[in-house]
């Protein structure tokens, strides 16, 4: 794991001017109060919920993987503040019930495709309490194959480092100095003004038609506002951040100038995420910020960011959905509500934690 820590002040951070960070309370205690208020719904063997599950693409793989992001949430929550906060308490509560059900197992393996990934994450994740928890000899089932970094990108096979790293197996995959050399955020921001050159290009005017203005706006082919990168590439940016960094728990390991265009290509994407109100991917990239060691609050993309995720707030707490274009309805069933609006408000109660309590070493 990359071992220089990431230096953070205590308390609610404030923006440059002295201002309020932007929402930033409200914000987390919003959605860390929605997020008590459901515990149920994370939970897949809850009695009042187990039977009333939304359909999902993934059948029973998205019960695993909610329960597996309330656990990341509890795991960052409580190496950022150790104290004793009944609310992440109930929530650690919660996570542990479900690492020691017999059940959870089949849950974490319903998908085969990401069957290694989360048995990793789950090991890596689990709260203390659950030595002898059933899912522990899944673990035991992982083969050579299974942790080969053949096969796999630099983002893969840094994601399969950081999870088995953390649930103590062994695996072959290459330092997080060289993972670091070959990822995204290294490679995606010269990619991304590449694109941009060549959207440039093709939207200029006609040479021909250089000397009549008229004729001149007429030829120039339209821009399309898209983002400066693709969404997937976007949530690998967001990720890889995040595991080079163990959620800012230390330095990313990347040079300045990797770290400056990094940041700049973030600060893009920000901005256009704010403009099309796309929540979660506002938040994964503010925390991206963080993990670059920036201070959102004092950067206008990132204060416009947190103006958007209050604004999108609901009066429950709760984010309503990725986006504004596939928010969640209040109208919904209160399942369907959940599977909508849960991963997005949990990105963003881990943001504001992120961004707002002093960290350790």
């Amino acid at each position: 794991m990359p071992a220089e820590p990431v230096p953070a002040g205590p308390g609610p951070r404030r923006a440059a001017d002295g201002a309020p960070g932007h929402g930033l309370e409200q914000l987390g205690a919003g959605t860390l109060g929605w997020i008590g208020r459901h515990l149920d719904h994370f939970d897949p063997f809850a009695p009042a919920h187990g039977a009333v599950r939304a359909p999902d693409p993934g059948g029973a793989h998205r019960p695993a993987k909610a329960a597996l992001e309330l656990a990341l949430l509890t795991h960052c929550w409580t190496r950022l503040d150790p104290g004793d906060d009944p609310r992440r308490a109930e929530a650690t509560v919660r996570v542990r019930a479900i690492w020691k059900h017999p059940g959870f197992p089949r849950l974490l393996t319903a998908e085969p495709r990401g069957a290694t990934q989360y048995r990793l994450a789950c090991a890596a994740l689990a709260p203390a309490g659950t030595e002898d928890a059933p899912f522990r000899a899944g673990l035991a089932r992982l083969t050579a194959a299974d942790l080969a970094p053949a096969g796999r990108s630099p983002y893969q096979r840094l994601e399969l480092r950081y999870y088995a790293d953390k649930a103590g197996v062994a695996h072959a995959v290459e330092p997080y100095s060289e993972l670091a050399r070959r990822n995204v955020l290294v490679t995606l921001p010269a990619t991304a003004l590449a694109r941009a050159r060549r959207r440039d290009t093709a939207g200029s005017p006609d040479p021909q038609n250089a000397r009549d203005p008229q004729n001149a706006r007429d030829t120039v082919v339209p821009r399309p506002d898209e983002p400066p990168v693709t969404v997937p590439e976007a949530y690998a940016l967001t990720h890889s951040a995040f595991y080079l960094s163990d959620f800012a728990r230390t330095a990313p390991g990347l040079s300045d100038g990797a770290v400056a265009d990094a940041a700049a290509l973030t600060g893009r994407l920000l901005d256009h995420c704010v403009r099309h109100d796309w929540w979660d991917l506002a938040a994964e990239l503010v925390m991206t910020q963080v993990c670059l060691g920036l201070e959102p609050t004092g950067t206008p993309e990132g204060a416009a960011a947190l103006a958007c995720l209050a604004r999108a707030q609901r009066p429950d707490g709760s984010i309503p959905g990725r986006s504004a274009a596939t928010r969640a309805s209040t109208a919904d069933p209160a399942a369907e509500y959940f599977a909508k609006a849960y991963h997005t408000t949990l990105v963003t109660a881990l943001m504001t934690l992120l961004i707002g309590t002093e960290r350790t070493p």
